[in-house]
């Protein structure tokens, strides 16, 4: 066994059972034991203060990696403009870029796009990297990854930000094993390690359960996809300046296989609630298609997006592109109404920005209460009601 207890040290205190995340390490007899479900994680040997652990462990040494230097943010686009999700990442690679002493820089790649390196100047970029090639116009996997891949060799960034979008949700992982890097995804907060420099990369797991704080200490660059709508953009600076490096791209045909043929939009189903300034949303408490159909009258009379729980959504009370939480959409809305949701934290952790939070439940101990700026305890179909008729009487 790679752990052992040295039992004339150990107290039985449970530090490394607290620490041990696999449930590993067990109290017996006010003595610590190993079973069968240590993965070797070195978690428990952090933890005991009392030198009664001990473990056969080699760690890898870390490399010298003082040579990758740089905050780098791949700026998505659509139809020629910066999607929000590239605008929020600049502020948040900004700050970290600040915490590191590094530059921040922008990852532009595809076709006619120079005209953005303004833009992304504005938002904090020192350098704009951009590999610009009609080849690049529609999104290919194997190409941009060959693309990306040579510009990190050849500049050695120490950190890669990408959206979690559906095309962020392709490249990074493609990218992360043709260079051999790790990656976090769908993280919901990243901070830098001040004593090592090494990038905090927070998500939830085990099904949203708990909050994982993940670092990669032995590769560079660091990557993670971050959900949109969790970070808020930076205030842009007019007159700012960036130096754009132009990438060489050399494609092969091995990375053209697929090609674009046409394309068509999806019809338009409203404002994409991540951008909207007001929602209404439903949970549990709105009982049926009907109940919900309350809300909607209520969010039509303020001009407000109708949104959900992931309960509705299962219910088919509502479409999943407008489920909010971790596993759904993460929102920062100037107002943000719950009706008849109890604020599980995988939904507190989706309405966290926003600016006021207004929750009504007929439970005073609903957890959604502990984050809401103005709590109504009440039925939501008596509380509903009387908004809708204060609305049409200020009208």
């Amino acid at each position: 066994m790679a752990v052992w207890i040295i039992e004339e040290n150990c107290t039985g205190c449970g530090l490394c059972a607290k620490a041990c995340p696999y449930g590993a390490m067990v109290i017996e007899d006010k003595l610590a034991r190993v079973t069968d479900r240590c993965t070797e994680c070195g978690a428990c040997l952090a933890a005991c203060k009392f030198e009664a652990l001990a473990s056969d462990i080699e760690q890898e040494p870390i490399p010298d990696l003082s040579g990758y230097k740089g905050v780098w943010v791949f700026a998505e686009t659509q139809e020629g403009k910066l999607l929000p999700v590239s605008r929020e990442l600049m502020g948040e690679g900004g700050r970290l870029a600040a915490e590191l002493g590094q530059d921040l820089c922008a990852v532009l790649v595809g076709s006619g796009l120079e005209p953005l390196a303004d833009e992304l100047a504005s938002l904090g970029a020192k350098k704009v990297f951009l590999a610009d090639d009609p080849r690049l116009a529609a999104y290919a996997t194997l190409a941009f990854t060959r693309v990306l891949a040579d510009m990190i060799q050849a500049h050695a960034p120490a950190v890669l930000l990408m959206g979690a979008t559906p095309l962020g949700r392709d490249l990074a992982p493609r990218l992360s094993r043709r260079l051999d890097l790790g990656l976090t995804a769908d993280c919901t907060q990243l901070g830098i390690d001040k004593e090592t420099g090494n990038l905090l990369q927070t998500r939830p797991a085990f099904g949203g359960n708990v909050m994982a704080t993940i670092y990669t200490p032995r590769v560079r660059p660091q990557m993670a996809t971050v959900r949109p709508g969790v970070m808020a953009p930076p205030q842009a600076r007019a007159g700012a300046q960036a130096e754009v490096i132009k990438q060489e791209v050399k494609l092969l045909d091995s990375d053209l296989l697929l090609k674009l043929m046409s394309f068509t939009p999806l019809a338009s189903q409203g404002v994409d609630i991540s951008q909207a300034k007001t929602i209404v949303a439903g949970g549990r408490g709105c009982r049926s298609r009907e109940g919900f159909g309350l809300l909607a009258e209520l969010a039509q009379e303020m001009g407000a997006e109708l949104a959900g729980t992931r309960v509705a959504v299962e219910e088919g009370w509502i479409g999943v592109e407008r489920q909010i939480g971790q596993t759904g959409v993460t929102v920062r809305p100037e107002l943000y109404i719950a009706c008849g949701i109890s604020g599980a934290i995988q939904h507190r952790a989706g309405i966290l920005g926003s600016r006021f939070i207004v929750a009504i439940n007929r439970d005073a101990n609903a957890p959604v209460f502990s984050v809401a700026d103005y709590a109504i305890v009440g039925d939501v179909f008596k509380v509903v009601p009387a908004m809708l008729a204060a609305l049409k009487e200020a009208r």
